[in-house]
């Protein structure tokens, strides 16, 4: 079983003026949540580990999880409010954000409150903001290290500034869970605000120095790359018709990791094994179904059969 660890959260989009007030739209979100959602969808079994708020917003969340068919035994409530990422637009058209975070929900996990790990857990997903903020960043650190010898690690840093506006920060996390996880995939945007000026290939062997088996680097409609510290491959992007790009690379990483274990190598030793070909056809694969997200509305993302 995959464990993904991370924060679910509310996209709030301010909508028309009323009366009264204004209207809103809220959407299921945050990166983590869609990876587990994109894994059960590709028919693979998958835990969700976060803090969940006991609110009407929470119990959304919940309920969106367990419809896609995620458990979410591991998931820990509170009453600490849910996460809000409010989306308003300016009278330029230049969309504007605002996240309401501190103190809710999903940073509300502590090493103490981190629920016990059942013997099936196989793969642990980390990433996005949950790791840089407190003191759920420390917990979710502290897991990925502890387990790193006995279960496969994967991270996306997913960097989020409108979050955590110290790139300092996210760079000392960024360095610290690399050394950690076995496999690691980060967007080129990441790596312009992480290391400006600096090659992604210079930025992923310094990274296998550092403890990773494999860096895939995402760049868009420029498709992506993947490196091991024995071989590397490119893949283009598919044609696509592109709606939006919500949910794309969440969508890459659970296919990433759907890819490895069909094939019986999510394990460090068989990353190290991965060939050149090999390598293609892994981001091929992820590159397909990340095409499909984007031509839909939303992070909607591939289920398996759509990829066969």
């Amino acid at each position: 079983m995959f464990v993904v660890c991370g924060e679910a959260l509310m996209d709030v989009y301010m909508g028309a003026p009323t009366p009264a007030g204004m209207t809103l739209d809220a959407r299921i979100g945050g990166s983590p949540l869609n990876v587990a959602q994109g894994l059960a969808r590709l028919a693979r079994p998958v835990a969700f580990l976060a803090g969940l708020s006991t609110d009407a917003l929470g119990e959304r969340l919940l309920a969106s999880l367990r419809a896609e068919g995620v458990d979410t035994s591991l998931v820990v409530r509170s009453d600490a409010p849910s996460t809000l990422s409010v989306v308003s637009v300016d009278a330029s058209g230049v969309p504007r954000y605002a996240f309401h975070g501190h103190g809710a929900a999903d940073r509300q996990l502590t090493p103490g409150t981190l629920p016990h790990l059942p013997d099936t857990v196989r793969a642990l997903q980390f990433g996005s903001y949950a790791l840089v903020v407190e003191p759920v960043g420390a917990a979710l650190r502290a897991l990925a290290a502890r387990e790193r010898a006995r279960r496969f690690i994967s991270y996306d840093p997913n960097v989020r500034l409108n979050v955590e506006p110290d790139l300092g920060l996210w760079r000392s996390v960024v360095e610290e869970m690399v050394s950690i996880a076995h496999l690691v995939k980060v967007s080129d945007e990441d790596l312009g605000l992480l290391y400006p000026g600096e090659p992604p290939a210079q930025v992923a062997a310094r990274w296998l120095a550092q403890g990773a088996m494999l860096v895939a680097v995402t760049r868009g409609r420029h498709g992506a790359s993947a490196w091991t510290r024995h071989a590397h491959a490119e893949a283009p992007t598919p044609a696509t018709q592109v709606v939006d790009t919500v949910g794309a690379g969440d969508t890459f990483q659970a296919a990433l990791l759907t890819w490895l274990d069909e094939q019986g190598a999510l394990a460090p030793q068989a990353l190290a094994a991965l060939d050149a070909a090999t390598l293609g056809a892994l981001l091929g694969f992820a590159a397909r179904a990340a095409a499909i997200t984007c031509s839909r509305r939303g992070a909607d993302m591939p289920r398996r059969a759509e990829l066969d």
